[in-house]
């Protein structure tokens, strides 16, 4: 890039601040001076009605609408019968038994399975695919459930899992292999997976609500659509990675299109796509709690519960369920994935008994589970005497931060909600939203192509045309506040830890644990602490995104070309011009892309934090789900998507100009 361009993309952004910072401060006394009033606030009267629309068509949809003497309401019933017909007996056999009749009436014929007899097939399946210390984590994982008072729940999330894992990775694969069969269907498919990954999930809870009902299935097809996108687009990239010459080999050995798919294409792309399975496990799980807002019972249910009735401990206790759960599925799911497929090829000629001696043994331990279960109640039920807990422990140390900290954390909050939220949120409220429309398309321009500035003026428009500009606006500026913050803290700890291998395996350790934690189970001891309001939905958001932030800049850090730094010490750098002349440059990139993926976990939280009392986007989605207005939870949900598209194309732009820049600086 030359000195020209660059002096010139200068000037470009500092006029547009400069327009942006005299709209915003002069808005009012412009507004006085005209009597334009419509300057500051959308008028109702120009809404696009869009929010009414999409209520009517759904309602037509469910209610009127036909294909070939087939109604809509038939085809949600079908799905729904499919779904719920493997779920119930995946439940019974894990949590409610199976039996017949109802109420007083009903007959147990079959009691669940006992969680001696699962605690044994988990630990034998770990210890087959990953040896001793993966048998170890599994059960350790499991036995929290267990003596925690957390099986039941744990096993209706279970077999949630269960049927939602299976049909996401169908579903994915499926459209994956056409996506990479046809690239106009991937062309057509991209723009649906960034929405299906950036619409929050709230949004579309509220049309499967009204399609589905409230219960169990409805949770899944939600689950099922939130989980699925990386699935397709890592079955796509998987394929498309096969080497050339392994897909020529099978044509010329006279394989047809299907069989080139079946027995070469996708055998070779198996390690990959097992990555997105690790994927879909990990997001089906991240969707538990928000999933039993509509009827899915489970760990979810109980962390929801808590945080109703501000009950830390047992907040606390469930979300660490959910976390044990998914670390065990995490781990199980990656030493598949390193397996080899032709494991078991050695041993193809013994027996099939000798094969698979071990599923014939747990198989017959299963069956004989049942009676001795009826002679044993314990081997049923464990024992509620033995179970811990540490929700005492929680209240007591909250209690005892609020008894002996509250001034300085009351302080704390009122300095930065004052000299630092209150000015950015002023601020982005008062910019005219004409303008503000203009400046996206502007600034996508610049980064992006004119292309983008027409979909970004259009996405803007969007926005204000249906009436939810302030709201917008304080998406903006609680997600700007919180992504500040995460940089500012996340980043130094990455360097850090990019640094010293001790610190960024610690790091690493409870980066992880922040990551799998449910989103909910931030809010309860937030509010404890903070009470509702900004302040805490800021905290919640910085503490949830700011693991990117770290793990990011480590990883830059960490990636430094070795003879850079060699050059460095040779030419007689300290360690801090190390730092901030090789290093830092270099993973300028890195950080970069660390931004981009805190931004997009800090929108996604924030609609989360409605429940404690922002008036944002998010507030909007939960209002519409509380109300099951689908009109104004798909509007909200769809702003809430486009201004994470925005985000996400320009900070990947910029990323890629950083490391264009650096790659030219060092040619």
């Amino acid at each position: 890039m030359t000195a020209g361009r660059r002096g010139r993309g200068a000037l470009f952004w500092l006029a547009l601040t400069a327009i942006t910072l005299a709209l915003s401060f002069g808005s009012k006394g412009l507004v006085a001076a005209t009597g334009w009033r419509w300057l500051v606030r959308y008028p109702k009267s120009w809404e696009l009605g869009f929010e009414k629309g999409i209520s009517a068509a759904l309602k037509w949809l469910l209610e009127d609408a036909s294909l070939g003497g087939v109604r809509f309401r038939d085809l949600t019933r079908m799905v729904s019968t499919l779904i719920e017909g493997p779920y119930g007996v995946i439940r019974n056999l894990m949590v409610d038994g199976f039996g017949r009749g109802q109420g007083q009436q009903a007959v147990e014929i079959l009691p669940p399975v006992s969680w001696a007899v699962v605690l044994l097939g988990f630990g034998l399946l770990a210890f087959r695919v990953g040896g001793m210390r993966l048998a170890a984590l599994v059960l350790g994982c499991f036995l929290y459930l267990l003596v925690f008072g957390l099986w039941d729940s744990a096993m209706v999330t279970l077999a949630s899992v269960a049927i939602a894992v299976p049909l996401g990775v169908l579903g994915g694969v499926a459209l994956g292999i056409a996506a990479f069969r046809s690239p106009a269907f991937e062309r057509a498919l991209r723009p649906v997976l960034d929405l299906m990954q950036t619409v929050p999930v709230f949004a579309y809870l509220v049309p499967i609500l009204i399609l589905f009902g409230f219960g169990p299935t409805a949770a899944l097809v939600a689950t099922i659509i939130y989980a699925m996108p990386p699935m397709v687009r890592t079955t796509a990239v998987a394929l498309r990675e096969v080497p050339p010459e392994l897909s020529e080999a099978g044509r010329m050995s006279g394989c047809t299109r299907r069989q080139l798919l079946w027995k070469v294409q996708l055998p070779a792309a198996r390690e990959t796509m097992l990555v997105g399975v690790n994927q879909v496990i990990m997001l089906t799980l991240n969707m538990v709690i928000i999933a039993s807002m509509i009827g899915a019972g489970g760990l979810g249910y109980d962390v929801l519960t808590a945080l109703r009735k501000l009950a830390i401990g047992a907040g606390v206790e469930a979300g660490l369920g959910i976390v044990a759960l998914a670390i065990a599925l995490d781990r199980l799911s990656q030493a598949l994935a390193r397996r080899a497929p032709g494991l078991h090829e050695a041993g193809a000629e013994r027996g099939w008994l000798s094969r698979h001696r071990w599923p014939v043994a747990f198989a017959v331990l299963l069956v004989l589970s049942w009676p001795l279960a009826a002679l044993v109640p314990a081997l049923r039920h464990f024992p509620q005497a033995l179970h811990l807990s540490m929700g005492s422990f929680w209240e007591t140390l909250i209690s005892w931060i609020n008894l002996h900290l509250y001034d300085q954390i009351e302080a704390a909050k009122i300095f930065v909600l004052t000299w630092f939220m209150a000015p950015v949120r002023v601020f982005l409220h008062d910019i005219p939203w004409p303008w503000g429309i203009a400046l996206a398309g502007l600034a996508a321009w610049r980064m992006l192509g004119w292309q983008w500035g027409l979909i970004a003026l259009a996405m803007a428009g969007f926005i204000a045309g249906n009436g939810l500009w302030p709201e917008a606006m304080t998406t903006l500026y609680l997600c700007g506040v919180s992504v500040c913050i995460a940089m500012l803290a996340g980043v130094p700890i990455g360097i850090a830890a990019g640094q010293s291998e001790r610190l960024n395996r610690v790091v690493t350790v409870v980066i992880d644990t922040l990551q799998t934690l449910p989103t909910f189970v931030y809010l309860i001891p937030v509010v404890m602490l903070f009470r509702v309001g900004d302040f805490s939905a800021m905290v919640a958001v910085v503490l949830y995104a700011m693991a990117p932030a770290i793990r990011y800049a480590a990883h830059g850090i960490r990636s430094t070309d070795p003879q850079l730094i060699e050059a460095g010490l040779v030419s007689g750098c300290t360690r801090r011009q190390l730092l901030w002349k090789v290093r830092l440059p270099q993973a300028m990139p890195a950080i970069l892309l660390g931004l981009n993926q805190t931004i997009m976990l800090a929108l996604s939280m924030l609609v989360i934090t409605a429940l404690v009392g922002t008036r944002d986007l998010g507030q909007q989605v939960y209002i519409a789900l509380s109300k099951a207005n689908a009109g104004l939870g798909i509007v909200a949900g769809l702003s809430v998507a486009f201004i994470a598209i925005l985000a996400d194309r320009m900070v990947g732009a910029a990323s890629k100009a950083r490391a264009q820049t650096g790659g030219e600086g060092h040619g």
